[in-house]
């Protein structure tokens, strides 16, 4: 599974390379599709946005509309998967994965009763959590714009973050070996 996720990160970051106009919209979607519930357990997309940030380094794509493009569509994720739960509820316990792991909401719950909007960000900022915390958020309907001003900010404090460290380790290659 790994060297899958690899050949697709490789796969994505060629194409952009090749087609650099291409960069924002590829990079809003695989955002998007890290931060949908579900979705996010099936396109694990950390590793090519990661990837997108050596391109930056490199200097091959421009950082602002990148950057904008990946936290819009993480918060955007973020907030159709707080949606979801807002509207379905405990319906949503019947959908896979959720429905092979019941124990995730009562913890779920948990944790966003001891975080709060705090959760959204750590929330964010781990795979397991990622897409799970706001469609928790939802399903116990945390307030609307506390849950958005977390999402956003959060979301462009991520995609910053995965951005960066792509770029910052082709400095650091550059540096000692360039």
């Amino acid at each position: 599974m790994f060297a899958a996720l690899e050949a697709f990160a490789d796969q994505t970051v060629a194409f952009v390379k090749a087609n650099q106009a291409w960069a924002a919209p590829i990079v809003f979607l695989l955002a998007f599709g890290e931060s949908l519930a579900f979705i996010s357990l099936l396109l694990p997309a950390w590793g090519a946005l990661v990837a997108m940030g050596v391109l930056i380094g490199a200097g091959e794509i421009n950082f602002w509309p990148v950057w904008i493009a990946g936290s819009v569509g993480a918060a955007l994720g973020d907030w159709l998967s707080y949606w979801i739960g807002l509207k379905l509820e405990r319906t949503v316990y019947n959908v896979w994965p959720l429905s092979r792991h019941p124990e995730m909401i009562p913890k779920g719950e948990e944790f966003m009763k001891k975080w709060g909007a705090l959760g959204i960000f750590i929330g964010r900022f781990s795979g397991p959590l990622r897409a799970t915390v706001p469609l928790i958020a939802g399903i116990f309907a945390m307030p609307f714009w506390r849950f958005q001003f977390a999402n956003w900010t959060s979301a462009f404090l991520w995609a910053a973050v995965l951005l960066t460290l792509g770029d910052v380790v082709t400095k650091v290659f550059k540096y000692f070996w360039g």
